[in-house]
């Protein structure tokens, strides 16, 4: 707090924080009209009104607080889910993506679909069946021992609290950057206006609050972003959509897929993340086998049939349909603002450690008028309380349940860990405050998760079909991933390796290209956990056939636990002759893949008028949508 109160000194500010809008009036850059006051007005009573609402059920326990009794339906979990990755520094990441790669550089996060469609049709009814309260508990549900419970603590702190740090940073540096540009707020005032509002809502009305006003904010954050791009697009300096896609600073940046004669981006931007960073990578949201907030909105759901349609919604909202306002925003930015020189000729007042090109979509956005200014201010207000929410509540839920009761105070009432885990809601949003003022672009967090991650992902899918994975398989695939991450990438072996770019901006090139250090992070960290798992000793018996019976995975990867457990006279299996649903499910996932990726396709093709190819795909996404009802339909009576 005193660190906060002298930033407040250094820059001079003098404010009452319970008076926001008379701080929007000091420090604007664009003038807000009594309209646009009302509108975020009216948005912020709504969404702290649900929270109070709410807080008195939520406090009930630890069960509501974080999962609300298990009872919630599919269409209101996935709109929470898609409300969560609505966030206020996604706009600016896909913004600095498309300037700087083009609409097919978003491929690095377009091939997650496949890690969601898993997900969602193979992950979704284990997930569920398990009957956790966090996805941290499950490691004492398949492992056991010591290094079982080290395990669960361990992550419970690495994900909850450093992970979740990260993650909440990018998403509070993205508010910085919005705030400076369309408001002149300095980062602290930003800080302290979205924190206090956020953390206030999230301690009091839990995982309940978070996901019923998720359902507000979604429409709120979708109308804003339709609106903005439609608007901006047909700004007079843009000239509209058909203007703007012959514009030459847009024409080299709208191909969906990479240039296929250039090898390394083909590589790099296309074929690594579809052929292996999606099964191999842990990221935020996009976790192999599903875990984090997706994990904890599927154990939250009323049954399995609730988890599966809920994240498939999610699924088709967030890469079928979503990123084309944002990507229009983007591309209408190469028009005004070409480079990052005259971002910062327009805004003068920016830091220079802020500068970069995730600032175009702000930047853009104060060319707004009136009325629709209001509504997308309110909407990236939306965006960001609904992600911060969410990380909050899922970190506190591990730093109470998986932490804290475990290693702190067994005994612990459910107030008391009811409690704790507001406090912990507000800790980990000073911490992650103090963080983004340090931050420069949320692309080096993305790409910094996203190496951490690497190489995880198989243990993640692996080890609800294979017996043989145990707790050394995951602790020695974690601290490999961390280990081999930070010298391939933040040492001068890695830079020698690999190249670099120094502080003239200039590439430097290392002996291999710059992805095959993806590909060696992945390979190194996989020969790790293979030979951790094959030297030390497979979990006992006991705990596999209980494991077995609880979630019915089913496969050759258990045919020798099964055995062992028939022999014994123990009966794990529900029913002998049942189908394994695997197979089912990797059909399922190959056609949601098709319907999603033609969705997405159809619907940029739409936009740039390639009406031939628009139709064909639209016809796809029928054709591939038929076939997936009639393959769900034969799943789902399985799962009844």
């Amino acid at each position: 707090m005193c660190y906060l109160l002298s930033m407040i000194e250094k820059n001079s500010l003098w404010f009452d924080v319970f008076d926001i809008f008379e701080v929007y009036t000091i420090f604007n850059m664009v003038a807000l009209s009594t309209l646009d006051y009302s509108i975020i007005i009216t948005f912020f009573v709504i969404v702290l009104f649900i929270g109070v609402v709410v807080s008195k059920k939520s406090g009930k326990n630890t069960s509501e607080y974080f999962l609300s009794g298990r009872n919630m339906p599919w269409w209101l979990l996935g709109f929470s889910m898609v409300a969560t990755t609505f966030s206020t520094d996604t706009p600016n990441l896909v913004t600095d993506i498309v300037r700087s790669n083009g609409v097919s550089g978003n491929w690095v996060w377009w091939a997650f679909l496949l890690t969601g469609l898993s997900t969602v049709f193979i992950y979704a009814k284990l997930w569920r069946k398990s009957n956790v309260l966090t996805d941290m508990e499950f490691y004492e549900l398949r492992y056991s021992g010591r290094p079982a419970r080290f395990l669960r603590g361990f992550r419970s702190v690495y994900l909850g609290l450093f992970f979740n740090i990260i993650t909440i940073s990018a998403v509070n540096l993205a508010a910085i950057k919005i705030g400076g540009i369309m408001l002149g707020l300095s980062p602290i005032v930003t800080i302290l206006i979205g924190g206090v509002i956020t953390v206030l809502f999230s301690a009091i009305g839990g995982f309940r609050g978070v996901v019923y006003t998720d359902f507000v904010l979604f429409f709120v954050a979708i109308i804003g972003a339709v609106g903005a791009a439609y608007y901006l697009v047909n700004l007079p300096e843009v000239g509209g959509i058909s203007k703007m896609l012959v514009h030459e600073n847009v024409a080299g940046k709208l191909s969906m897929l990479p240039d296929f004669s250039d090898a390394d981006a083909l590589i790099s931007i296309l074929i690594i993340p579809l052929a292996v960073q999606w099964w191999s990578s842990w990221y935020p949201g996009g976790e192999p086998g599903g875990g984090g907030y997706i994990a904890q909105r599927m154990l939250a759901a009323k049954n399995e049939n609730h988890a599966i349609a809920s994240t498939f919604f999610f699924n088709i909202m967030h890469y079928g349909l979503r990123p084309w306002p944002w990507i229009l925003v983007a591309l209408a930015s190469l028009v005004l603002f070409p480079d990052i020189a005259s971002i910062h000729e327009a805004f003068p007042n920016i830091e220079e450690s802020k500068l970069g090109h995730d600032l175009a979509y702000s930047a853009m956005l104060t060319k707004l008028p009136s009325g629709l200014l209001g509504l997308v201010l309110a909407s990236l207000g939306a965006a960001y309380m609904s992600t911060i929410s969410t990380q909050l509540n899922w970190g506190s839920s591990y730093i109470v349940n998986d932490f804290y009761k475990q290693q702190i105070n067994k005994k612990a009432s459910e107030k008391e860990l009811v409690n704790v885990g507001r406090l912990s809601t507000v800790v980990l949003m000073i911490a992650s405050a103090v963080m983004a003022l340090s931050l420069n672009n949320a692309k080096q967090l993305f790409d910094i998760l996203l190496m951490f991650g690497a190489g995880t992902g198989l243990v993640y899918l692996l080890r609800w079909f294979w017996w043989r994975i145990n707790a050394w398989s995951e602790i020695s695939v974690m601290f490999a991933a961390a280990i081999v991450s930070l010298v391939l990438t933040f040492s001068s072996v890695g830079d020698a390796l690999f190249g670099y770019v120094d502080n003239n901006g200039l590439v430097i090139d290392g002996v291999f290209p710059s992805w095959v250090r993806f590909l060696a992070i992945v390979l190194i960290t996989t020969i790790v956990w293979l030979v951790v798992t094959f030297l030390t000793k497979p979990e006992d018996q006991d705990v596999l056939s209980s494991f077995y019976k609880k979630t019915q995975p089913g496969g050759p990867g258990w045919k020798k636990v099964v055995k062992k457990a028939h022999e014994n006279g123990t009966i794990i299996i529900d029913d002998d002759n049942e189908k394994w649903a695997l197979p089912s499910g990797i059909i399922a996932m190959v056609l949601g893949c098709i319907f999603v990726y033609s969705a997405m396709f159809a619907t940029g093709n739409w936009i740039y008028g390639e009406y031939p190819l628009a139709i064909g795909l639209t016809v796809l996404v029928i054709v591939s949508g038929l076939l997936l009802a009639k393959v769900w339909n034969h799943m789902k009576s399985n799962f009844l």
